[in-house]
């Protein structure tokens, strides 16, 4: 809502450029369709090739690059004669060059609308099972990831038992578990992971395949540091954070180092309705928190707050955060810097250099997180190039998906005291939701505790029998 209010600003300062602005998005909602379907390439070509990106044409003051990758990408419809070899969508996306172009002259949805989806929400306890289609079985199990989050175990009941089609064979259930996004032992506030030792075929996420988090004692320690040396610096530290889980882990930090009397008590902003609302959750259902949470609130300690900490809902008060004195503390969303109030803050500190932009959780690929974690001198907001002269700094420990080992670890009780082929055992193994890079990393290692693997290509279907 608070990027379509901006672009209707920009449309009534610049009313002569509205209709060609509309026509760009026009052209640019077609080719997202044809991307959908595999006939263009997300990228023009020079950015395939990895060479700089082409300027930027005219267009709306918030995303003027969008037309320039869209009319590109429309000439670069794919002949018929290469119908064999599809486009690679996947890696366009994570091939894209680090800039990022926000334009809406509608919000996708309002908060009525956002209501009124909540009301066909229903809730489930964890370990509790239920029919969510004919002859389907769901139950959720707590993936320990950020609050509610769930491991999910389908039960199917039985075919027919006909000697032909789809349910051929004899008559047995099968189970199948998607692990969803895996947590991580030992993680502050919430539960660990559910342990699960049987099902039929397993699909399991892969994002830190081939990687080790830092230990929590190291991260903290980064953490720390980072706080001093931006508060010796009289500068900024922004935080980009998503809303759940890891924004309420990064002020239970922040609380615990203060009252270890390990920072010094900077004011500290939270800049996320969402974060907000859900740290309100959080604090409702302590019932779910891990023990040492619980021992806190028990003895009377805030957990989810830090002492010197504003809550920053309206959007005028995140604007005016540029004004606090210094030095200051920012935790805003989103996470991977690829749209939220956290771009606002970035275009006043990409130039900063007493201004340090710590990343504390996964940066996919192609985004602008990713591109600044990886050492990118000149990024591109709003279409103009920006030099990037504030500081960067990573932490990976306090991600809240499990690592390699920890997705080895999990995996393991499906093989304890079975073989290949005995009851629970799982079948097939499917590596989900990771870079291929990722998922090749982890994959012989998923196959070293017996299991037989498969990752699943861009709009693959497999047949589970």
């Amino acid at each position: 809502l608070e990027f379509a209010k901006r672009e209707a600003r920009w449309e009534k300062k610049h009313p002569d450029k509205v209709e060609a602005d509309d026509r760009k998005e026009r052209d640019a909602y077609q080719a997202a369709l044809d991307l959908a379907e595999g006939r263009i390439s997300a990228l023009p070509p020079e950015a395939r090739r990895g060479d700089p990106p082409a300027p930027s044409g005219a267009g709306g003051s918030t995303a003027p690059d969008a037309a320039t990758i869209t009319s590109a990408a429309v000439s670069e419809e794919v002949p018929e004669a290469t119908a064999a070899a599809p486009i690679d969508m996947e890696a366009d996306l994570r091939g894209q060059p680090p800039e990022i172009t926000i334009d809406l002259d509608e919000p996708l949805y309002t908060a009525d609308e956002a209501k009124a989806a909540i009301e066909h929400f229903d809730t489930i306890e964890y370990g509790q099972e239920r029919e969510v289609a004919p002859g389907v079985h769901a139950t959720y199990l707590d993936a320990g990831h950020i609050l509610g989050s769930a491991i999910i175990r389908l039960r199917i009941e039985a075919g027919d038992g006909s000697s032909d089609g789809p349910n051929a064979g004899p008559e047995r259930e099968t189970t199948i578990v998607f692990s969803g996004d895996l947590g991580r032992p030992g993680t502050p506030i919430i539960r660990d992971p559910a342990i699960l030792r049987d099902t039929d075929y397993l699909l399991v996420e892969s994002t830190y395949g081939g990687r080790e988090h830092e230990p929590e004692a190291e991260a903290i320690r980064i953490l720390a540091e980072t706080v001093q040396m931006v508060s010796d610096a009289g500068g900024v530290l922004l935080v980009p954070s998503f809303a759940i889980g890891r924004t309420q882990e990064i002020v239970y930090q922040l609380d615990r180092l203060l009252e270890q009397k390990k920072i010094p008590e900077l004011p500290l902003y939270l800049d996320s309705p969402m974060a907000s609302k859900a740290s309100d959750i959080y604090r409702r259902h302590a019932e779910y928190f891990d023990e040492q949470a619980q021992a806190l609130l028990q003895h009377g300690d805030t957990p989810l707050d830090y002492p010197n900490q504003t809550v920053t809902n309206d959007v005028h008060d995140s604007q005016a955060i540029e004004r606090a004195p210094r030095p200051y503390m920012i935790v805003a969303s989103n996470g991977m810097l690829t749209g939220g109030r956290v771009l606002g803050h970035l275009r006043n500190l990409i130039g900063d250099p007493s201004a340090t932009i710590l990343f504390v959780g996964y940066q996919g690929e192609g985004t602008l997180g990713s591109h600044l974690q990886a050492g990118a001198k000149v990024v591109k907001l709003d279409g103009q190039p920006r030099d990037v002269r504030c500081q960067i700094r990573s932490i990976s420990g306090f991600s809240a998906h499990a690592d390699e080992s920890e997705l080895l670890d999990w995996l393991g009780h499906f093989a304890e005291g079975k073989s290949p082929g005995a009851a629970g055992f799982p079948k097939t193994v499917f590596l989900v939701h990771g870079d291929p890079e990722a998922q090749i990393a982890i994959e012989p290692k998923v196959q070293a505790l017996g299991f037989t693997t498969k990752i699943p290509r861009w709009r693959e279907k497999v047949s589970l029998v």
